[in-house]
């Protein structure tokens, strides 16, 4: 017999590819987890694993088992989704919040969520929205609150879609571009008085290449024609606002972290948007939690962020 336990642990190994990444992410030893899928392979009669060196892929039969796991555990959560339905909102709920979005939302969405129901218990985990799906598969998060960007030609950078991972809009907010009030050269004169073309002689303060934010700002760039490169590496938007300020370049920041930008700084609305999601395990977009964070969410919004779709 197949067992639920195993085919989670197998489908962990397809998106983390190595046991001792299964482990560490599910509290187990990799002894543990690699004699469960030793059991499963020998109760499915078929090899499910072939082994190179540390990492492990799936074989054929193994990515076929996979696909029917998520499936069984897409189930699994509807059926406790179901169950949830008319009961009172209440117990631990592990909550995933982007770092920008937890320094600006954690501590109203907390409240609020405690006014609403008492009998919840919101642990809040600041976490990338890269990380986000597989500690919702792993059990780790319940939600997670998760972003991507649009520009304003309808070019979208987000990541991958996920297996076993949905998700609800939230809210939307404009990327602006903070730059510093007093100059030592001045923007570039720009013949189309372009925002960005403007400061391509500048310094440009960027998040760290290979996230989302780094590849909307360089693109930002190519598309006004140039290419942006920096010594400057920052991903908190308050550290990037206050270098700003000091004169050491310009930067991209949400509307989350501008409203109360350092003095010094000039913000200018770019064709750029930040889009945020609540991500959850596939089956369990009805559930009651999803509703309550998203309502919870919303309240602890500045007035100034646009609900939903952004004009």
């Amino acid at each position: 017999m197949l067992s639920l336990h195993q085919l989670r642990l197998l489908r962990e190994l397809a998106h983390r590819g190595t046991i001792a990444a299964v482990a560490d992410a599910l509290s187990y030893s990799p002894s543990a987890v690699s004699q469960q899928l030793s059991l499963l392979e020998r109760n499915a009669g078929v090899p499910l694993l072939e082994r190179s060196g540390r990492r492990v892929a799936l074989t054929p039969a193994g990515a076929n088992l996979v696909r029917h796991a998520e499936v069984i555990l897409e189930r699994l959560e509807t059926a406790r989704t179901e169950l949830a339905e008319g009961r009172e909102v209440a117990g631990p709920l592990r909550l995933g919040i982007y770092p920008s979005a937890a320094r600006a939302l954690a501590s109203g969405l907390l409240v609020s969520l405690r006014r609403s129901y008492p009998r919840l218990e919101p642990w809040v985990w600041e976490v990338d929205p890269a990380d986000a799906p597989d500690a919702l598969r792993a059990g780790q998060l319940d939600l997670a609150l998760t972003h991507y960007y649009e520009s304003g030609d309808g070019e979208v950078h987000a990541p991958p879609v996920e297996p076993g991972i949905e998700s609800r809009a939230v809210f939307t907010e404009r990327m602006r571009l903070a730059t510093p009030a007093a100059h030592q050269r001045g923007p570039t004169p720009a013949p189309d008085d372009d925002p960005v073309r403007r400061w391509r002689d500048a310094n440009w303060i960027l998040p760290t290449p290979g996230t989302l934010c780094h590849t909307s700002v360089t693109r930002l760039c190519e598309a006004s024609g140039f290419h942006v490169d920096s010594w400057h590496r920052v991903d908190d938007y308050d550290t990037a606002l206050g270098l700003v300020a000091a004169g050491a370049g310009v930067a991209v920041v949400p509307d989350l972290s501008a409203q109360n930008p350092p003095p010094g700084t000039v913000l200018t609305p770019l064709p750029l948007r930040r889009r945020s999601e609540v991500a959850f395990r596939g089956g369990s977009a009805a559930h009651p939690t999803v509703e309550a964070f998203i309502a919870a969410l919303r309240e602890a919004l500045p007035a100034e962020i646009h609900h939903g779709k952004a004009p």
